[in-house]
């Protein structure tokens, strides 16, 4: 397998996770392709240089709309592998994508946009649970119209997760902690969760199956979180609880969008869904399908942030 290349297309390439997809394809030695927003003269600067970067990296740009069906379906046609990193919103558009990909018929795998948790194993207050829904409708329409997959679930980005419970770019006193800060979660390196996708999307052993990134050095709670920051930094932070409660009020009063993030953070921090689960001998986790491949473990992204923590990252964490 560590031989084959395969022409893989990223949906979504200049979006949060879109960007370290493209990286870990091309250092890889795959042939790269993305299909993005035509640019606009009075587009976002940072977006014609993302451009720019990857063109320089050998990437092959086509620009046009999901609702260009022809314009889709024939660059499909160029790729063997089609990996989908559209943001919370777009995720039902990738109906069109799954119609493009079965009107190709040259896909040998396609990896849809969920990179968070198990979501045929968990459930979340309703503002989560709809999200759920629609990765799940997202799910069966690959299914139902036969095409190839590899479901991944990531659970979370840890350097996002990082810098929103931790702020290591800040000075604080006090720090949050939601609910009892025990439950534990799995933080994943944004890096690995590429890394990890970039593999599983030509792997034999993955194809209609889903494989689930839960390394044994990413498995923590909240509390632990901040002890490790404690221990490494000499500081002692106040520890400011929200109880469930209030996160469960602030679901059901929060103006949509607004209430889907307390949401997620009840469904990951206080529920603890990502590790409500066990994994059984026919599950695929990515640390042990991989062993070769060395994560960067939540204490080495700490070790990271006291030299230099990471900015604040502007993400749906979904």
């Amino acid at each position: 397998m560590a031989g084959e290349k395969s022409k893989i297309l990223i949906i979504g390439a200049t979006g949060y996770l879109g960007k370290y997809m493209v990286k870990a394809s091309i250092s890889m030695g795959h042939p790269t392709f993305i299909y993005v927003r035509p640019l606009k003269p009075n587009s976002d600067p940072s977006k014609l240089q993302l451009h720019k970067d990857f063109q320089s990296l050998g990437v092959t740009v086509f620009q046009g709309d999901l609702e260009e069906q022809e314009k889709l379906v024939s660059v499909v046609k160029q790729v063997d592998v089609v990996i989908s990193t559209l943001a919370v919103p777009q995720h039902l558009d990738q109906l069109k994508l799954i119609a493009a990909i079965k009107d190709a018929g040259n896909i040998k795998r396609f990896i849809p946009s969920e990179f968070g948790n198990e979501v045929d194993r968990v459930s979340g207050l309703p503002p989560f649970e709809a999200l759920l829904e629609n990765k799940r409708k997202i799910r069966r329409a690959i299914e139902e119209a036969g095409i190839c997959h590899t479901y991944v679930s990531a659970n979370s980005f840890a350097a996002y997760f990082v810098d929103y419970i931790l702020h290591p770019h800040e000075e604080r006193e006090e720090l949050v902690v939601y609910g009892s800060g025990e439950p534990k979660a799995v933080l994943n390196y944004e890096e690995d969760v590429a890394a990890y996708t970039i593999r599983a999307a030509i792997d034999p052993r993955v194809a209609n199956r889903v494989i689930i990134y839960r390394p044994p050095g990413n498995i923590v709670s909240q509390l632990d979180l901040i002890s490790s920051w404690e221990t490494k930094t000499g500081r002692t932070f106040k520890k400011i609880h929200v109880p469930e409660e209030e996160i469960v009020k602030l679901s059901e009063t929060l103006p949509h969008p607004d209430n889907i993030p307390v949401a997620i953070l009840h469904n990951i921090f206080i529920k603890g869904d990502q590790m409500s689960f066990e994994l059984t001998s026919d599950d695929l986790e990515a640390s042990k399908l991989y062993p070769d491949y060395k994560y960067t473990s939540v204490d080495g992204l700490l070790d990271l942030c006291l030299v230099n923590p990471p900015k604040p990252k502007l993400a749906a964490f979904a």
